[in-house]
């Protein structure tokens, strides 16, 4: 990045960083979901119905390891964007290179604890036996491959931190047309049924990982990869971590919600309905993904103008990233609940299942119109460091709401109430989030206030 890239987070209008900054994470993120379900429609055609129900299993796998990704890359690129707001240039260089050594150590943990207990940790997220094959086939792959994976997302989170949008666009994109050149050709010549789609997902995050590296290895970039930046620095790597705890937790929550989803489906409905989760929720992770996009491309343009005291600045990024949130959930609902019946069929051709998925399509997203702003207002706090505040708000959706509702309401209507709980979870989550961003919306103004008042005087 170099220092007008930087100066003009600070001086560009709002609304053309907001497009220059989101668009190309956007881009990279629909993508990124769009080879999640790549995997997924190649396996439920190719392979079969019970296939798609061992795929959702490694769901909570997947979010467990997003977990660890996310606590290391969002709290360094968050860190990367206050340094660099703040011009202190020496110290985003070293928490860069404490990136790459936290990455390397946690992923490399992560594959080993996780393989050694594959088979109890798939049944405790809820295999069955005739589930459990496929589960397995596909996340020993995976596991193996974890380190490549987990690098590559930390390294993606700091390019855009450090001004560099584009590029982590075009990685991401280049993983989603290898991994889809590659799905059909694992799965049905070398027919390597879904052990096949894994192998294809590693391999490519594996090549991106090369061109990723060989940007930060730029010695003319102001943020570059060098000797005597690798050690861990106890106060950059706490710095990460407490910044990161917040995405970290939300990903662990998730990884325990899925868990009782897919609990509470196999016992109220059967292996399929799990499937039917897994198709319903890749759906749903298009618009998720397409409004972190939106979210990532506000974070370093948040961090950067809160490190520099620009309130005026800052508070304008907020309103126009919540605005185009929720635009985004908006069309994520209606897509759901006017053409459920082509968005199941994508991934299957079993009518059991396609009714299944298109009922819960329906009830899981009848209040995704609110998901957006939430989710906005939570990486806003985030961004700018306020890890505390941004850890609570992840973690009411997931635990202080949907958890319980998962426990209660399927007591008392069955298989509906599983579905029931996310909406219901999801709207009690938005008030929360309004509630408190007007609390801190007032402190913010007053401090504004105050700062214009100083530089009159």
């Amino acid at each position: 990045m170099n220092n007008k890239a930087t100066l003009e987070l600070g001086n560009k209008p709002v609304g053309k960083l907001l497009m220059q900054y989101s668009l190309p994470a956007i881009i990279a993120m629909t993508a990124s979901s769009l080879y999640n379900m790549v995997d997924s429609i190649f396996i439920g055609q190719g392979v079969g119905p019970m296939a798609i129900s061992g795929l959702a299993l490694t769901f909570p796998f997947m979010n467990l390891g997003a977990a660890f990704g996310a606590g290391v890359g969002v709290g360094a690129s968050t860190c990367i964007s206050v340094k660099l707001g703040q011009k202190d240039y020496n110290t985003a260089q070293r928490v860069l290179g404490n990136t790459v050594t936290l990455n390397l150590i946690i992923g490399l943990a992560f594959s080993i604890v996780s393989l050694l207990f594959l088979d109890p940790i798939l049944y405790f997220f809820g295999a069955s036996e005739q589930t459990l094959p496929y589960a397995k086939d596909y996340m020993v792959i995976v596991l193996l491959g974890n380190v490549f994976s987990h690098m590559y997302f930390g390294m993606n989170a700091v390019l855009r931190a450090s001004g560099k949008p584009r590029q982590a666009m075009y990685t991401t994109i280049f993983t989603v047309v290898l991994n889809t050149i590659l799905d059909p050709i694992f799965i049905y010549p070398l027919n390597m049924g879904i052990q096949g789609a894994a192998y294809a997902t590693i391999l490519s995050q594996m090549l991106a990982l090369v061109w990723q590296m060989r940007i930060f290895s730029n010695k003319n970039e102001l943020l570059h990869l060098k000797r005597g930046i690798y050690g861990l620095k106890k106060a950059i790597v706490k710095n990460i971590l407490a910044i990161g705890l917040s995405p970290f937790s939300m990903n662990v929550c998730a990884c325990i919600v899925v868990i009782f989803i897919n609990k509470g489906l196999l016992m109220y409905s059967g292996d399929l309905a799990v499937g039917a989760y897994g198709i319903a929720n890749k759906v749903c992770f298009i618009f998720v993904m397409v409004n972190m996009g939106l979210t990532q491309g506000m974070q370093p343009i948040a961090g950067y103008n809160y490190g520099a005291q620009k309130l005026d600045r800052l508070m304008r990024v907020l309103s126009l990233a919540t605005i185009a949130g929720t635009v985004i959930t908006t069309i994520g609902f209606l897509v759901a609940e006017l053409i459920p019946g082509p968005c199941a069929r994508l991934f299957t051709t079993d009518q059991q299942l396609i009714d299944l998925s298109v009922n819960g399509l329906r009830i899981m997203m009848a209040a995704f119109m609110l998901v957006g702003s939430q989710m906005v207002i939570t990486n806003f706090f985030q961004s700018i460091g306020k890890a505390k505040i941004s850890m609570f708000l992840s973690l009411s959706r997931q635990m202080l709401f949907l958890f319980p509702m998962l426990l209660i309401l399927p007591t008392f209507m069955g298989v509906d109430g599983v579905w029931w709980s996310m909406p219901i979870s999801d709207t009690i989550a938005e008030i929360v989030a309004v509630v408190m961003m007007y609390t801190y919306m007032k402190k913010f103004k007053k401090q504004h206030n105050l700062s214009m008042a100083n530089e009159k005087h």
